[in-house]
């Protein structure tokens, strides 16, 4: 899955960085193990940010490995404690917590046993790696103490369009195998039908017991500059080159919403932004 990655441990300065942009309805920070990442999907809006922008080397071919993230995680979160200030968390926004190389290193699994120590209020678990399953022993313990969702990018049902869009991601059976061990361990489950990729009739269906939330967002919304970062990346042109404009459509996540509707509560459903949060509709509510 994908090619060789430059890896380098870093010690980071910070590891909780306020939520702003798109984040800023309902989160009040973001936790990034790593800076890069090794799945390089070609429509990432990361790859507009900074972090890529002053890079030479190309996204997907860089790994920064933040070895003392659980460290700074147990200071901040107390400093921010003390202060009496609420901390709702999204791990992660500039890249995968469950990166390949944290079968190893396992930077997130040391974050995931200081969080048992020092619950945040709420987090979202947001991946698109089989691998979250083998953090459930500790995920399990932590949804009793915040407000927890394991969140699963599933873009599409079509391998097709994985490779398309996505080569080097992990395969979407093994990412619906994956949530689905995590639901069944009694975690609340999303599945991050973000960006919006075209799918099969049946692709509802197939999520059906194994998420408890759909999470709908594109390409055109959820870009965090309102589908320009999307379109200097040429997603309307791959799109168009492969003859699938109509679901680049602006509607096209009106359009998602109302046919998920017809296999999951309405309730259920949410869309981009406003909807980010799992504080505003939980998998109890339906």
């Amino acid at each position: 899955m994908g090619g060789l990655i430059e890896k380098r441990e870093i010690n980071a300065k910070t590891i909780l960085t306020k939520a702003q942009g798109y984040l800023d309805a309902g989160f009040t920070h973001s936790l990034n193990p790593y800076a890069g990442c090794a799945f390089a999907c070609r429509y990432c809006y990361v790859r507009e940010l900074p972090v890529q922008k002053f890079k030479e080397a190309p996204w997907g071919t860089w790994l920064d490995v933040k070895v003392n993230a659980a460290e700074r995680y147990r200071e901040e979160i107390a400093g921010l404690r003390r202060k009496g200030k609420p901390v709702r968390l999204f791990m992660s926004s500039a890249t995968d917590p469950y990166q390949p190389a944290e079968r190893e290193a396992k930077v997130t699994r040391r974050l995931v046993e200081a969080m048992l120590e020092a619950p945040p209020d709420s987090l979202v678990v947001q991946t698109r790696s089989p691998l979250v399953a083998r953090d459930a022993d500790l995920l399990v313990r932590l949804k009793d103490r915040c407000r927890l969702v394991v969140s699963m990018t599933i873009e599409t049902d079509r391998e097709d369009m994985k490779r398309l869009f996505a080569p080097s991601a992990p395969g979407i059976g093994l990412r619906m195998k994956a949530l689905k061990e995590v639901h069944d361990a009694g975690i609340p489950t999303q599945a991050a039908v973000s960006p919006v990729l075209p799918f099969s009739p049946e692709f509802p269906e197939r999520l059906l017991g194994i998420a408890d939330r759909i999470w709908i967002d594109t390409m055109g919304i959820g870009d965090g500059e309102r589908g320009r970062r999307s379109a200097r990346l040429g997603m309307p042109r791959l799109f168009a080159e492969n003859g699938l404009s109509a679901w680049y459509a602006p509607d096209i996540h009106l359009r998602v919403k109302r046919y998920f509707a017809r296999f999951f509560p309405e309730e259920r459903i949410v869309v981009s932004k406003e909807e980010a949060h799992p504080g505003r509709r939980t998998p109890a509510e339906g």
